[in-house]
């Protein structure tokens, strides 16, 4: 089925790592079952449309027919997708992701938007989550989150706190690498949440000046700093969209 009966988490996942475009289409087919049930499942052609769209993506893409084709054949083969018997003559394709992740309803749709849009801040990911499932606010967001990263599906790159930044953990190793260097110095957290390691006393490179703030006031720390910078960043990209949207005619995405 593609939608579990209850919001419960789904025995015996078997996911393994897949890479970008593979991720990309298997979140497109739970996005849309979710979102626009009456054209799912999903003929290839859709299924294109929907990995190239300009909305909710990161980073935008230009897959053709092959592409998708190939990605399916992939999912399928690792039993997250399969064909549907179909009585037309456009082959039409479901994902199994409940099963394969082992997620709630509400765990999927917070998955599927790490797979369509990797790293982000908890709060964009939880508006961007409840466009398929409610979730009300961060506090409720939390224990989805503290489910997934205990189950290895998710990882905190950044500390707990303001503008925490997290991902899937789908990613072949040398993508999860590449992610995780993104945020050194930021502190990366995988699996359970350790503390983050000290920063060297003697860091290597040419070094850097430091402001002495004045009596009684602290400085920001520069975890604190990378994810107000990375916040940042990523408003910045969603009013960019927003006005693409608007000068294209097409009421903004919210």
């Amino acid at each position: 089925m593609t939608t579990p009966p209850s919001d419960t988490p789904r025995p015996g996942p078997s996911w393994t790592p897949l890479d970008a475009r593979q991720r990309r289409v298997l979140g497109v087919l739970i996005e849309k079952a979710k979102t626009t049930p009456a054209g799912y499942p999903m003929s290839v052609n859709a299924i294109v449309v929907g990995c190239n769209q300009k909305n909710n993506r990161e980073p935008l893409t230009a897959y053709d027919d092959s592409d998708v084709e190939e990605s399916l054949r992939q999912l399928c083969a690792l039993h997250a997708a399969s064909e549907v018997d179909w009585l037309g003559r456009v082959p039409k394709y479901r994902h199994h992701a409940y099963e394969w992740l082992g997620v709630s309803r509400l765990e999927s749709a917070v998955m599927t938007e790490l797979l369509l849009r990797g790293a982000q801040a908890l709060g964009d990911l939880r508006g961007r989550a409840a466009r398929m499932e409610p979730i009300a606010d961060l506090a409720a967001l939390k224990p989805i989150v503290d489910a997934l990263v205990e189950r290895g599906l998710m990882i905190e790159l950044t500390p707990a706190g303001r503008g925490q930044i997290v991902s899937h953990r789908l990613y072949p190793a040398h993508e999860l690498a590449e992610v995780k260097a993104r945020f050194t110095g930021v502190g990366a957290h995988d699996g359970a949440r350790s503390q983050p390691a000290a920063a060297s006393p003697h860091p290597a490179g040419p070094s850097l000046a430091r402001e002495t703030p004045a009596p009684g006031v602290s400085a920001p720390s520069l975890a604190e700093l990378a994810a107000e910078v990375t916040e940042l960043r990523a408003e910045v990209a969603r009013l960019g969209q927003v006005v693409r949207e608007l000068e294209s005619g097409r009421p903004p995405t919210p």
